[in-house]
């Protein structure tokens, strides 16, 4: 039975896309992150991603995820750089156990924020590094992808999912009768943001919105910190549904607050590390002593 579960994983994880928040809340956690930089910020940005398509950070915040089909061997080299699953069940980050040779989501964030402060690098390894730490800072803060449940971030946990939002082309064969076959994992990446119906700039406003005028609630914390976050929050806030069958859309709806709130925190912490990375006059915001 065990070799048969270690089989069925093996095939989730060789099938399922390494995404986290789909599209929708990468672009989200870049534009929200994009207005919280200082000028010297913004310009340095603007000149690294001189030549863009879309020369923002929403609008670089899914290039991790399109190397798949950009360039399908970068894609498979990086492709463990977007979780962590955590060994032993336990929340709290162990690199020796939870991200060996450093292809970790924890680590890569350190290593490519690292690439990008050093001016001595070329403009391009500059530009792929800040490209990752906006896509990694996304990653990092959806809850499936700081898993401790041994299932693949909630890739081989099976639901059907009564949604109104079609499915990405390569999964249309599993959409039928408004029914989804698809997993925990997925319905996190796509539906939990994407049942709202919102473009991402007009939800970008709304997110907006929702912290001007209010003291700053989110730590500044580290990589390490934030995995640990989204770990304990999958069962504080009882991400598993209690049933695989026929899910609706008020689960997403439920789940919401939490999605939004851990874009809101990504876009936060995102824009401190540019800031700090890329202005030499900048001081990050100091965290209280947790009590």
């Amino acid at each position: 039975m065990k070799t048969a579960h270690l089989l069925l994983l093996a095939t989730v994880l060789l099938a399922a896309p390494a995404i986290a928040w789909a599209p929708l809340g990468h672009r989200l956690v870049g534009d929200l992150a994009q207005r919280q930089l200082t000028p010297t910020a913004q310009r340095e940005v603007k000149r690294l991603l001189a030549g863009e398509k879309e020369a923002s950070l929403a609008g670089v915040a899914n290039w991790a995820d399109q190397l798949r089909t950009l360039d399908p061997v970068r894609f498979k080299a990086t492709s463990k750089w977007h979780y962590v699953n955590h060994a032993n069940q336990q929340c709290v980050f162990n690199a020796e156990a939870d991200c060996k040779d450093g292809n970790c989501v924890v680590t890569q964030i350190d290593r490519q924020l690292a690439i990008l402060k050093d001016a001595s690098q070329p403009i391009a390894a500059r530009r792929d590094a800040l490209k990752f730490v906006v896509h990694l800072v996304g990653d990092v803060h959806q809850p499936m992808h700081s898993s401790d449940h041994g299932d693949a971030g909630g890739n081989a946990y099976q639901v059907s999912l009564k949604t109104r939002v079609e499915p990405e082309a390569y999964a249309k064969d599993k959409y039928k009768n408004g029914v989804m076959g698809t997993n925990l994992h997925s319905m996190w990446d796509y539906y939990v943001l994407g049942e709202t119906g919102l473009k991402s700039r007009e939800y970008t406003d709304k997110l907006w919105a929702a912290t001007q005028g209010r003291p700053r609630a989110t730590r500044v914390g580290n990589p390490a910190e934030w995995a640990q976050e989204s770990c304990e929050l999958v069962d504080a806030w009882g991400v598993y549904p209690e049933s695989h069958e026929e899910n609706s859309e008020a689960y997403s709806k439920a789940m919401r607050p939490l999605a939004e709130r851990r874009v809101m925190q990504g876009g936060f912490r995102l824009a401190v590390l540019l800031n700090a990375a890329l202005d030499p006059a900048y001081r990050a915001p100091v965290d209280m002593p947790q009590k």
